[in-house]
């Protein structure tokens, strides 16, 4: 042997101070250390340092002897019993989590590591076992998951009650075996998000006249879709109920339909601007002869609709006023247009025409006109939905970001007429003819 080699194997051999020092480290180590002799039956332990004393509040003379489950416990989990098993059986390391107890019976939870130590023929003799509390961390953990629990049970009760919401704005819609003499219509909405701002409806007031309504509610979400259902119960057909209506003095019992600038003139004292909401809503009101053609509206503060003579290019029907509730004492002015068979109307909200592509453009009223010019010819059901599949085609990838509402009309004295409708949500698209 070299004078180098006996220098370094004199100088590094564990003298009985480097064998004390290292007893005083595992000592004093503030994880628990135990070891156990995989000679002997049952693997009874041999050492514990005083950090394991610490955590289990067990002392040598308690354990020494003793194989280690008995830290184990009523809550103690067979799968990590289980992978403890299999790690000796297979000679390996193992970490597992095990909720074990102390000498006083309260539980905690050990990050227990076995390092198996083998002698020069590779056999095992001896396991190493790490025992680190991690109580701390592992309720944490799982309180977090209680709260994802609970997050997501309260999510999935808020889900199926905008579902059910939903469904019930769908029942206040034009019911779809509504049909009236002399008109056909067709209408389409597409909410933006579970619940509609929009509403729209389609009331018989008498034989041969037809009162029709678009509303497009400020904002979005459920105090919007609150609102649309308030108002579509105010435009009701029942008397008792509605607007649309009043009584007479000379007749009592019997009742005199109201004119659109009366109807939006009482919706306006009804549904004052409220400051903390800052809620109000845009409106076309009006009423078809179905006999004669003649339809009287208001627009308050709605887009203008858009009337099309008989397959020739639409223009915009005149019509200003303010958003009901915006300004208390405002004054609604009618407007009226003569309708020629088959004319057609076209009603809309501005989710319609303000929704933009990618590059942030505006869908806006001269494609409107445009598109709908060129689907003349096409029915009126086919001509509504492919002017909505065009708007959302314009939208794609993404979904529109505004409420889209559309009610057609066209006027065809002497026919039967019929009603064709289609409201779609975030998941399904149903409908009606």
């Amino acid at each position: 042997m070299s004078e180098f080699k006996s220098s370094f194997l004199l100088k590094h051999s564990p003298t009985t101070d480097q064998l004390a020092l290292k007893d005083r480290a595992l000592s004093i180590a503030s994880e628990g250390i135990t070891i156990a002799d995989a000679r002997f039956p049952d693997m009874p332990l041999i050492y514990i340092n005083d950090g394991f004393e610490r955590l289990t509040g067990y002392s040598a003379e308690n354990v020494l002897g003793k194989n280690c489950r008995f830290l184990q416990g009523p809550g103690t989990g067979a799968e990590a019993t289980r992978e403890i098993r299999r790690a000796i059986q297979e000679q390996r390391e193992c970490t597992v989590e095990i909720l074990n107890y102390r000498k006083d019976g309260t539980p905690f939870w050990n990050r227990l590591s076995l390092t198996p130590l083998r002698d020069e023929q590779g056999q095992v003799t001896h396991y190493i076992g790490v025992q680190s509390d991690i109580t701390s961390r592992v309720l944490a953990e799982q309180k977090l998951q209680r709260a994802n629990q609970e997050l997501a049970a309260a999510f999935q009760r808020t889900k199926t009650d905008l579902e059910l919401a939903a469904r019930i704005q769908r029942t206040l819609l034009p019911p779809d075996d509504f049909q009236m003499r002399g008109v056909n219509l067709s209408w389409v909405q597409r909410p933006c998000e579970e619940l509609a701002g929009d509403t729209l409806n389609t009331i018989r007031l008498g034989q041969d006249r037809l009162g029709l309504y678009v509303a497009d509610v400020s904002g979005h979400g459920v105090g919007a879709a609150l609102l649309s259902v308030t108002i579509n119960r105010t435009l009701s057909p029942v008397p008792e109920q509605s607007c649309l209506f009043k009584g007479t003095t000379d007749a009592p019992g019997k009742l005199k339909i109201n004119t659109p600038a009366q109807v939006v003139g009482q919706l306006n004292r009804q549904f004052p601007m409220d400051l903390r909401t800052t809620q109000y809503f845009t409106l076309f009101y009006g009423i078809l002869n179905t006999r004669t053609g003649l339809m009287r509206y208001v627009t308050a503060g709605h887009p203008p609709p858009l009337h099309q003579p008989r397959r020739q290019e639409p223009y915009l029907l005149p019509g200003e006023g303010f958003p009901v509730g915006l300004i208390a004492g405002a004054d609604y002015q009618e407007q009226s247009v003569r309708l020629g068979a088959g004319d057609r109307v076209i009603i809309y909200t501005d989710g319609l025409v303000e929704a933009h592509n990618m590059e942030e453009e505006h869908f806006g009223l001269d494609r409107l006109k445009r598109l709908t010019l060129q689907f003349a010819n096409l029915s009126l059901p086919l001509a509504v939905e492919k002017l909505v599949q065009a708007v959302e085609d314009w939208c794609a990838p993404e979904r529109p970001l505004d409420d889209i509402s559309l009610l057609a009309l066209e006027y065809n004295p002497g026919s039967t007429g019929n009603l064709r409708g289609a409201v779609a949500d975030l998941s399904a698209t149903g409908g009606g003819s």
